[in-house]
């Protein structure tokens, strides 16, 4: 199998893609803040193969928000591509205004995550940029308070500055036989947890936790939203039956139970992206003034 880099593209998707490594053509040293899902592992691909692998590194931030298959698996994507990983240390559990668990929260580990990488890895690595895999998509949602620490830190963004959607980068993954190319959404597992309630490592841990059960049950895709003594488990509405199917219905309880919750509830809306957050932000992507002011709100 070809490497990406020697990969020939569709017309199409090779525009897309050279809008992409045109946009980063001029960076002596590129780094990429990168997750191992679907969007980071694109714009790494294309970064090597537009700057070469000597001018590209993959920066990944390391916290107890990241689970550890999660952490494995992005090392794999990278080894892949053919690019270097350098795993920073974040400490966003630290900082009261992430643990307070605000519709904002995702702006602090970012903010986090951003100040870590200019201060540990810039200079060290002689980064001319720092580049993130926001989409087109993403950039039109008002629940991505992140992108507002991008903003503030310049990291550069441009899978949506070249206008590529999610498909588009999906079709990219493809052509370019990314092992996470269909890889489904991966948000940090403090999104399990509701807004104003404290993130902490124990509830992350046992969130980590049944999550990993489910995945070796079969269920390749799942939120495990932590409501204290319960559990409430989102799936792909397509593994809905099959979890509560003799013998895997006891599995999943076991699961649950495992990782200290007394209950295990199946949600028969299936998977909800941004269901904490979405009802919590206006359309500019702020926190409601309804909400409880005394948890403050992100910064603009």
């Amino acid at each position: 199998m070809p490497a990406p880099t020697d990969v020939t593209l569709s017309p199409d998707v090779r525009d897309a893609a050279e809008r992409v490594m045109g946009l980063v053509a001029s960076t002596d040293r590129l780094g990429v803040a990168y997750s191992g899902g679907v969007d980071s592992a694109v714009l790494l691909a294309l970064a090597v193969r537009g700057l070469g692998p000597d001018r590209v590194i993959a920066i990944l931030g390391v916290s107890p928000s990241l689970a550890a298959d999660e952490r494995s698996a992005a090392h794999d994507v990278a080894a892949f591509i053919g690019a270097q990983v350098v795993e920073v240390a974040t400490h966003e559990g630290e900082n009261p205004a992430y643990l307070a668990n605000g519709p904002d929260r995702c702006f602090h580990c970012k903010d986090e995550l951003f100040t870590r990488i200019s201060d540990d890895v810039v200079d060290a690595y002689g980064l001319g940029a720092v580049a993130y895999g926001e989409n087109a998509d993403d950039a039109r949602r008002p629940d991505r308070p992140g992108s507002l620490a991008a903003t503030e830190h310049r990291v550069l963004r441009p899978l949506a500055a070249a206008g590529l959607d999610k498909a588009m980068v999906r079709r990219i993954a493809h052509e370019l036989a990314l092992p996470c190319a269909d890889k489904p959404a991966a948000p940090c597992l403090a999104s399990r947890i509701p807004h104003y309630e404290e993130v902490s490592p124990a509830k992350l841990a046992q969130i980590e936790s049944v999550e990993s059960a489910l995945r070796a049950l079969g269920f390749a895709d799942s939120r495990v939203r932590h409501h204290g003594d319960v559990a409430r488990i989102e799936l792909a509405t397509a593994d809905l039956q099959r979890a509560v199917s003799p013998g895997l219905r006891e599995a999943v309880q076991r699961a649950a139970a495992d990782a200290g919750f007394r209950f295990a509830a199946i949600d028969l809306a299936g998977i909800q992206s941004g269901a904490f957050t979405l009802p919590l932000v206006d359309v500019s992507g702020r926190p409601d003034e309804s909400a409880p002011a005394a948890h403050g709100a992100a910064r603009a």
